[in-house]
Formats: structure tokens, sequence, C-alpha cells
């Protein structure tokens, strides 16, 4: 984290939001704040960013990795594909004029086993800090508004995937804003590919 932030600070950035970085059993549930533990061989690594960058912007985005060499396993790669899965179909569907309803609605519908810990959200804003709007998980519609994806909307795309009492978890998350005509990727940091394949 420290390297982040002095990487912040040295482009013109302001300061990091949060500290979610973890390893291993704590990648599950989310946010697990950074602590003493060491990471393993074989660890899925997850991190956020939330960090208020240059010019005031917020920089939003998750990653997850597996740590050294060590082969993914089954369940490291069936989580992840879940996630990438998740974050990929519903930006498909980003384009001016798409409802809030009817992108909480649509899209990727998670499986039940990972309902209990799924992110807060489908998508949120994102500008100078986290904002407006809230995409909501279907079950969550009755606390949830609607409106309209407009062009200039900055949105982060994001998924939390990990069944309770699983051994980990995997978050990914993009930036993206909307435009005429659909979305422009903002984010362009590639995925782990071992644990995509």
């Amino acid at each position: 984290m420290a390297y982040l932030h002095h990487g912040n600070i040295k482009r013109g950035g302001d300061w990091i939001e949060t500290r979610i970085l973890s390893s291993g059993p704590r990648t599950n549930p989310w946010m697990s704040e950074c602590g003493p533990r060491i990471m393993n061989e074989g660890d899925l690594m997850a991190f956020d960013t939330d960090l208020i960058g240059v010019y005031g912007y917020c920089v939003d985005i998750s990653r997850t990795w597996l740590v050294g060499d060590t082969p993914a396993t089954a369940s490291q790669r069936q989580l992840f594909q879940v996630a990438h899965e998740h974050i990929t179909v519903n930006m498909e569907l980003l384009k001016p004029g798409l409802t809030f309803k009817e992108l909480t609605f649509g899209g990727h519908q998670l499986d039940s086993k990972y309902r209990q810990l799924q992110y807060g959200v489908k998508c949120h804003g994102v500008g100078l800090c986290d904002e407006y709007p809230a995409i909501m998980y279907p079950e969550h519609w009755e606390s949830a508004y609607d409106g309209v994806l407009e062009p200039g909307m900055a949105l982060c795309v994001e998924a939390y995937i990990g069944e309770v009492g699983g051994k980990e978890g995997v978050k990914l998350e993009n930036q993206v804003v909307i435009t005429e005509t659909g979305y422009e990727l903002l984010t362009h940091y590639p995925f782990d590919e071992r644990l995509l394949g």
C-alpha cells in the first residue's frame, strides 16, 4: 500500500480512501483491511485501489492475483472466472438510455451460493469520489432508485465472488465512462491469465 500511496502522490494525486489489500483466507469475506499476515505461495491476493488521484478524480479498480509460481487450483480458477464473467457481461449492457432498473435486473446473475457475500452493488458512479448512481442487485431493488445512464457518466463495474465458509474470494472491478454509443473502458491493467485459463 505504501508503494501505491507513493506513486499516487508522486503523480500529483491526493489520498487513499481505503486499504483493502488481503491474501489467502483474508480474501473471504471481502473488506478486510491490511494486516500482518504474510502471503504464501499459491494464495490469492486481492486489492481495491479506492484512491483520489490526479486532479482529484477517483481511481477505483480491483484485481486479484495468484501469488508465486504454483498453478491455480480449480476452485481459484472457478471463483475468478465467475467474477470476470460477471463484470464483462454487465459492462456489455452499458449504453446511454439504459435504466438503472434494467441494469439491476439484467446482465449476469450470480449463482445462489455467491449471493450472501456478493458485493454491495453491481456498479457505482465515480468522479471526485464514489458517487451517484448505485446500481443494486435485484434482491435489494426495494431500497434502490431508478434513473438513466447518460453520456459522460463514469461507473465502476465490480464483483466479489466467494462462498460463506469458503477458503478464498475474488474481487474484480473496472472503471468505464458512458459514451454516445456505449462505453469506453478506462481500466487497462490486465487480469491474471493463470486464473482466467
